[in-house]
């Protein structure tokens, strides 16, 4: 396993955002739609973009990937088994089932794993996909799906905590190919789950209302091929903002789908960051003394749950009492504890954490739990005074590409080792 040391850093600079992992991937899954050949550009190379090849390949497609362009060709449509030893190791790969479902009529997906960042159920799945028509169990943790011919119906989506993203992907990928026509109610919004509607489109499917709450798909009995753009990666343009602000860095963001960042470039200026905007190009000067503030994390086009954990880095070193309310995932704290070892002052209270701003925080040996905490935790390392050593650092390289590398080209002192 790799480890990053980290020293403090001053980031001048521009650096270029990379294809959205969290699009991606279920584009990836909608392949498995179609028999014919999909070129899929701007694909960031990363861990859980290899092995959701690795699970396509499984499922009998043939594919090239060179340069952030997958190329995905048919081989075979007999395999319908997505085994564990792949799929733990990310979440996204449970979208499988919905393809599967909607093509080979029977599906055999292990049931996800990924960060731990607390209970996240596929009840929403199951439910969406039971309502089109298929029968659904689950055995020695694997869910097992079968149907004759899915049929279109009228599903609501809405749970505990709001839409559920990769829910919603399996289900309307199961029905664009099913008979007659969907209503997804409480569909979520994201760029994301738009993203594989326009590629579902593109292919043939006839889906109206990406986007809003309410979407619906007209079954058809055939999808094609087709050539497709990847949209770029939100959470990375917000971690990047997250580091200028703790670090009090101008930066420069290029390829940024500013549409997709209202909320988050509302927050950074409440927090004192003036932001300015040319086209696809995001310009970012903090203030040096950062203000309090309170976040409350919440479906798009609400604050992404993505970057509760880079901001609480950059909060800790406001001046004054910050507070995060997490509303997507009330576990998601991990990075908590972390933080606090470098010094920070962070309490934690059910799904909300207080943070009273520190002047200072200091470099220590610390373990990345998962992802975006690992971004998290780097991003205080940049900011902090001395030396910081982060485990762990696999978490990082499945959501962020050459993430030391952008970084670097910032300015910023980063190198990684083996532990």
């Amino acid at each position: 396993m790799d480890k990053f040391l980290v020293y403090n850093s001053s980031l001048s600079g521009s650096v270029k955002i990379s294809g959205s992992k969290n699009a991606a991937l279920p584009i990836m899954a909608a392949t498995l739609l179609t028999e014919c050949k999909c070129i899929l550009h701007n694909i960031p190379d990363l861990m859980d973009v290899r092995t959701m090849i690795k699970i396509l390949e499984v499922l009998g497609k043939r594919i090239d990937f060179k340069n952030n362009t997958l190329i995905i060709r048919n081989c075979s449509n007999k395999a319908f088994i997505a085994p564990y030893n792949l799929v733990r190791t990310m979440r996204a790969s449970f979208c499988c089932l919905g393809p599967l479902l909607g093509k080979r009529k029977k599906a055999k997906v292990a049931l996800p794993g990924g960060c731990v960042i607390g209970p996240r159920p596929v009840d929403l799945h199951l439910k969406g996909l039971q309502s089109l028509g298929a029968q659904i169990s689950i055995d020695k943790g694997y869910c097992l799906g079968k149907t004759k011919q899915l049929k279109g119906a009228h599903i609501y989506l809405g749970g505990a905590f709001g839409s559920s993203v990769l829910a919603t992907a399996n289900v309307l990928m199961a029905a664009v190919l099913a008979d007659g026509e969907t209503v997804i109610e409480h569909a979520a919004c994201e760029p994301e789950i738009e993203s594989l509607a326009i590629f579902l489109n593109k292919i043939g499917a006839k889906i109206q209302g990406h986007g809003s709450p309410i979407m619906r798909v007209k079954g058809v009995k055939k999808l094609s091929g087709c050539e497709f753009n990847n949209i770029c990666d939100r959470i990375e343009v917000g971690t990047f903002i997250a580091a200028s602000l703790a670090t009090r860095s101008a930066l420069t963001i290029k390829e940024v789908e500013v549409f997709h960042l209202t909320s988050v470039i509302d927050i950074a200026r409440k927090i004192g960051a003036e932001i300015k905007i040319n086209g696809r190009t995001l310009f970012i000067k903090p203030k040096q003394r950062l203000n309090p503030i309170n976040i409350t994390t919440l479906c798009y086009p609400g604050f992404p749950t993505d970057l509760q954990a880079q901001f609480m880095a950059a909060l800790s070193f406001a001046k004054g009492i910050s507070l995060i309310t997490e509303k997507i995932y009330p576990d998601r704290f991990m990075h908590v504890g972390e933080l606090n070892r470098m010094g920070a002052a962070i309490q934690r209270s059910g799904p909300h954490c207080i943070i009273e701003g520190k002047e200072k925080l200091f470099g220590a040996e610390i373990m990345a739990s998962d992802l975006r905490a690992s971004a998290a935790l780097v991003i205080a390392g940049l900011a902090a005074q001395g030396k910081t050593e982060i485990l762990r650092v696999y978490h990082i390289d499945r959501g962020y590409e050459k993430i030391e590398n952008k970084l670097k080209k910032l300015g910023a002192k980063i190198v990684r080792k083996k532990q």
